[in-house]
């Protein structure tokens, strides 16, 4: 992953109420008590509204150049051997077929078809090997274009001898066009780049239409977990996810979106973006969104196999 500039600040606060900066469409049961309250007055502003509106989803998933990619950056000899000898094996390859529409199945790119997660943007690995190593039955599909990050996970499944991962290193959004509906049963989206300038905020991972793909890859009831430090892109995340009908927010009280819930928070290891955030005095957001269930006949939950 490129190195990132540390956000601007936002006052103490930090994440602690994403509500006072992010318009959302849905709030919380009363029955959450009076801490949700701030989550309660949430409402969609005219323009946010009309920014959302703007984001069109694309007819076609055009081959896109993925920012700063093209900066060969120098690998350590271990590394290097590891990205020529196990990424090829790994790789996801999503030569055109049938003009490009034909859907993938993730399941049938693991030995043993089970329950596939997936992690977009996995930097350096550790969440990703982590997950990989305390979940042997799960397949577990990681995108990062970045060759410096791809090495250094492939490294440590190496190292742990993981099996049960399969890599994409490509743009994101080409990946999801592809996926099966209904076909992943969670979704990682940990400390993106945030692209804080206003002329780059095209290139950020959240969009109106990477939204609508994300819910549409989940199954029923599957869930998307999405952390950054950074108020604004938070900010911007929150809004276009609450803003999916398919999506329903987790969060009843301030402590949901402050750290990850007790059962989250014992199946999953601090990244070092989230480590430096806290070093630096930034208070992460952390959001989970589940799969509301589709209309009766749709796809639910991938069939077994």
């Amino acid at each position: 992953m490129p190195r990132r500039k540390p956000p601007a600040k936002a006052g103490a606060a930090g994440a602690a109420d994403p509500a006072a900066s992010a318009p959302a469409t849905e709030a919380p049961s009363p029955a959450a008590g009076t801490e949700a309250t701030s989550l309660m007055t949430v409402k969609a502003s005219a323009a946010v509204s009309a920014t959302l509106a703007s984001e069109q989803r694309p007819a076609s998933w055009p081959h896109r150049r993925v920012p700063g990619r093209g900066r060969v950056r120098t690998l350590k000899p271990a590394h290097a051997a590891a990205l020529a000898r196990d990424l090829p094996r790994l790789a996801i390859c999503l030569d055109p077929v049938d003009g490009g529409a034909a859907m993938l199945e993730p399941r049938r790119l693991f030995a043993r078809p089970g329950p596939v997660w997936l992690e977009i943007g996995f930097g350096a690995g550790e969440h990703l090997a982590w997950q990989a190593q305390h979940h042997p039955d799960i397949g577990f599909i990681g995108v990062e274009p970045y060759r410096a990050g791809l090495a250094r996970l492939l490294v440590r499944l190496t190292a742990a001898d993981i099996t049960n991962v399969r890599l994409y290193d490509d743009d994101a959004a080409l990946l999801l066009a592809r996926l099966a509906p209904a076909s992943l049963e969670r979704i990682f989206i940990l400390f993106p780049d945030p692209w804080p300038k206003t002329r780059h905020h095209k290139r950020r991972l959240v969009q109106t239409h990477t939204v609508d793909l994300l819910a549409r890859a989940l199954c029923d009831g599957g869930e998307l977990r999405l952390a950054s430090d950074d108020p604004d892109y938070g900010a911007w995340c929150l809004a276009r996810l609450t803003a999916c009908p398919d999506l329903a927010w987790q969060a009843q009280r301030p402590a949901d979106w402050q750290s990850w819930c007790e059962a989250a928070g014992q199946e999953t290891v601090a990244t070092r973006y989230e480590e430096k955030a806290r070093q630096a005095g930034r208070k992460p957001l952390y959001l989970r969104f589940r799969r509301r269930p589709r209309a009766v006949g749709g796809p639910t939950a991938p069939d077994s196999a």
